[in-house]
């Protein structure tokens, strides 16, 4: 490449590139502007991210051991009634650790796996559903089927006999969790791409040329990413709930790692004299997952265009 060429390639990519930063900045003010017209999701997103921030710096945030308690402070009451303390201001549980520090860790559990679950179910999901809905035919029909097959089981059960196979553990229940998950993505995207592979823009970008490939990562998938979003923000919600309900059911995170779900099993038996022991930790999964639920329909009312009033 001469030296004129290069001057005149650098300029264009560097104009290029001022625009789609420019188009970025546009469309997150967008963003922005509409999402403070939803106050209930502009809240739960507030919601969301404090519990990210308390994940992320739970070593700095409290002062107990998660995992190690004392027999002498057993069943301490939260903070605010007569025989609490603030050391322990949401109390402590059967074996003297401190509810507070582990339900602060328990949000890295149910965060990191829906996190995960979601994000291998988007990434198998939207790859198979779009090869599913560009090329048809015989693959079509395959995924199609099995996809049909996984549906006829109740999520819970089938997460509940998959982790019955393999046995309890972080990596088993992502994988149990997306066994099943990214069948719900394959829809979504198998029926966006069958709609939108027949506009006129598809029909564009084949005449000039461009391969399959191009077409569905440049062309299609732009214009479903956003539909995409919002069904895996809705869903994260309920994977944290199934996690949280195997964990319960001891199936799915072991004791001494703090999980939600076997926090509310351990205080089953405490329910009479020591109610804070279940409650408090139910409460956390009802308030994020709420958050979640709220957020992702505010999202939806969002980005969603055929939800728009014009």
């Amino acid at each position: 490449m001469t030296s004129s060429t290069q001057a005149r390639t650098q300029p264009t990519w560097r104009y290029l590139l001022g625009i789609r930063l420019r188009v970025w900045q546009q469309n997150l003010a967008q963003f922005w502007s509409d999402l403070r017209r939803h106050p209930v999701a502009l809240i739960a997103g507030v919601v969301i991210i404090i519990y990210i921030l308390a994940a992320i710096f739970a070593p700095q945030i409290t002062i107990h051991d998660p995992e190690r308690g004392s027999l002498r402070q057993r069943l301490v009451p939260p903070a605010w009634e007569a025989e609490g303390s603030w050391s322990y201001p949401l109390g402590t549980d059967g074996q003297g650790r401190d509810i507070y520090t582990r339900i602060v860790y328990g949000a890295r559990v149910s965060l990191a796996v829906g996190l995960l679950s979601v994000g291998i179910s988007v990434l198998v999901g939207l790859t198979l559903g779009s090869l599913a809905g560009y090329f048809r035919g015989r693959l079509d029909s395959i995924l199609s089927r099995f996809a049909d097959l996984l549906m006829a089981f109740p999520f819970l059960i089938f997460a509940i006999g998959v982790m019955a196979f393999m046995g309890p553990g972080f990596t088993n229940l992502i994988m149990a969790l997306t066994f099943k998950g990214w069948v719900e993505f394959f829809r979504l995207a198998r029926g966006e791409v069958m709609s939108e592979k027949t506009k006129e823009y598809v029909e564009a970008a084949r005449v000039t040329g461009q391969q399959h490939w191009q077409i569905i990562l440049r062309e299609i998938l732009p214009n479903i990413i956003q539909s995409t979003f919002v069904l895996a923000t809705l869903r994260m919600g309920f994977l944290i709930v199934t996690e949280a309900s195997l964990s319960f059911l001891g199936l799915g995170i072991q004791p001494p790692t703090p999980a939600w779900g076997s926090m509310v099993a351990e205080g089953r038996n405490f329910l009479i004299n020591a109610w804070w022991v279940s409650t408090v930790p139910g409460l956390a999964i009802v308030i994020l997952v709420l958050a979640i639920n709220l957020f992702g329909e505010g999202l939806r009312d969002i980005l969603d265009p055929r939800l728009r009033i014009e």
